[in-house]
């Protein structure tokens, strides 16, 4: 494949980070201080956007290298169709998040609202800086960025709980780092020589051939060490970053913070290990195992969870293994419907997360048993749940029927009849934990004493919001139109396989 040197990688690492301090000398000014973090995500989305023509349709890699520190261990960007695509959906969604963050903390009164946009803006720098690394340096460097500088979102509100939800937080993704992370990335470099991302797998046939034991050790400890992918035991740090504002939670889980642990695994599976060695060493049966683990059983907690966006965290962590299982199967279809689902997911997760932050601030209410009849008062909001809920579930049209169809044809491919099980499982427990908080909403009887109380209040509350309602409709529009016409994604997900 043929490699062009330039520096759009870099400026777009870059644009979100000089935004951020743009953002803070505006600090005293919140109509300049949002204005330049709507100006840095456009500009972000216009740098990916140039470099579609070169990576999709001239079949090209564009590569920067930044500084060299050991032979084969250097500072390098290298963009190429899976990169990009993860970049294209977390500088689109950063856009309707900044305005929507608009909305939300406005109307909330949210304080330290400076210091949360500039945290914002970095952590999308360091997300396209995972999204765009050439090789496992590069990205350990950006991804341990992103739990640092997201930290003071999680503990944005500055609460007792809000402080132990954020230790928890760094203390997780920061111990399996150091613990398992680390340990993985020192290990491959004295097996295979490089850090270097390659379509075939890094490991020389030699090493394959005389220690599989130890790749098959290397290869958990990876999986392990990118926590950030919730997978059980390793999730338990997500449901606790839930104390964040809504704005943080969405960013969480559809933009940046679990979506780069699953596109680093994804990463470890394509281009260190390869679908080759996977198998010959068994350790897709390991991933698989897991992966299948951890989306139902989150899912049945998922269940018990009457708090609206704990309800919401545990789906996200089901989810997420859909994107692993997906890879771990190793059979076309199955990898082009785990690679789609970073897509898929992102767009139907932050509308639900909005759409929950939309019920906060117009009625402040936070549980799904406080939710009867909310749709009378809150139809747009309701109408883009129910969209995403539809996805969530694998409902065609809505993008996330695509995800299950493609990996319910790879579990075909695999004739692995326990996966196929464990998808129509999941889909019934999807179901069960998002119809019934619909069907409240639309054919629930309001709780004695809400109307009255709701008379009290004054004229805004309990009205939807313009600068949340908006955003969080065209998410939900976008999902449709995935589902709808899903050929470009699909064909990206499929030259990343081939």
């Amino acid at each position: 494949m043929d490699t062009i040197i330039s520096i759009k990688p870099l400026l777009a690492v870059l644009v979100s980070t000089i935004g951020a301090l743009l953002i803070i000398s505006a600090g005293k000014k919140p109509n300049l201080r949002e204005f330049w973090s709507i100006i840095a995500g456009v500009l972000k989305l216009g740098i990916v956007l140039s470099m579609v023509p070169t990576v999709v349709y001239d079949k090209k890699v564009i590569e920067y290298t930044l500084f060299k520190l050991l032979p084969g261990i250097d500072i390098s960007f290298r963009v190429d169709a899976f990169g990009l695509l993860f970049a294209l959906g977390a500088a689109l969604l950063w856009i309707a998040t900044s305005f929507y963050s608009i909305g939300y903390m406005r109307s909330t009164n949210e304080k330290f609202q400076t210091r949360y946009f500039a945290c914002f803006a970095v952590s999308l720098s360091t997300t396209i800086g995972v999204a765009f690394s050439a090789n496992l340096f590069t990205m350990f460097l950006f991804y341990e960025g992103l739990t640092i500088i997201t930290y003071p979102l999680v503990a944005h509100k500055d609460t007792l709980e809000a402080k132990m939800g954020g230790r928890k937080y760094i203390i997780y993704l920061l111990g399996a780092a150091k613990a398992f992370l680390v340990a993985a990335i020192i290990l491959t470099y004295n097996l295979a020589g490089t850090l270097e991302f390659s379509k075939d797998g890094i490991f020389p046939a030699i090493v394959q051939s005389a220690q599989p034991e130890l790749l098959y050790l290397i290869f958990v400890l990876f999986l392990f060490g990118f926590a950030k992918c919730a997978i059980m035991p390793f999730h338990s740090w997500l449901p606790a970053a839930m104390v964040a504002p809504t704005p943080v939670s969405a960013l969480l889980h559809a933009v940046a913070v679990v979506k780069t642990g699953v596109f680093s695994v994804l990463r470890i599976i394509f281009f260190v290990f390869g679908s080759n060695l996977m198998m010959d060493i068994g350790v897709d049966v390991f991933a698989i195992s897991l992966a299948s683990f951890t989306i139902i059983t989150a899912s049945l907690i998922a269940l018990s969870k009457d708090n609206l966006k704990a309800r919401l965290a545990y789906s996200t962590i089901s989810q997420l293994s859909y994107i692993i299982l997906g890879a771990a199967l190793l059979t076309p279809s199955a990898m082009v419907g785990g690679i789609i689902h970073i897509t898929n997911h992102a767009f139907s997760k932050i509308t639900l997360f909005f759409c929950a932050g939309s019920i906060y601030a117009s009625s402040h209410k936070t549980e799904v048993s406080q939710l009867n009849g909310i749709a009378k008062k809150m139809p747009w909001t309701m109408a883009a749940f129910t969209i995403a809920t539809l996805s969530m579930i694998g409902v065609p049209p809505v993008c996330g029927f695509i995800t299950k169809w493609y990996l319910v044809i790879g579990a075909m491919e695999r004739h692995s009849i326990a996966v196929l099980a464990v998808l129509l499982a999941s889909s019934f427990l999807n179901a069960a934990y998002f119809v019934p908080i619909v069907y409240k909403a639309y054919f629930g009887r309001e709780n004695p004493g809400e109307e009255h109380e709701a008379e009290d209040t004054h004229d805004n509350q309990n009205k939807e919001i313009p600068f949340i309602v908006v955003p969080l409709s065209l998410t939900a529009i976008v999902s449709v139109v995935l589902g709808l016409y899903p050929d470009f994604i699909v064909q990206l997900a499929e030259s990343i396989v081939r």
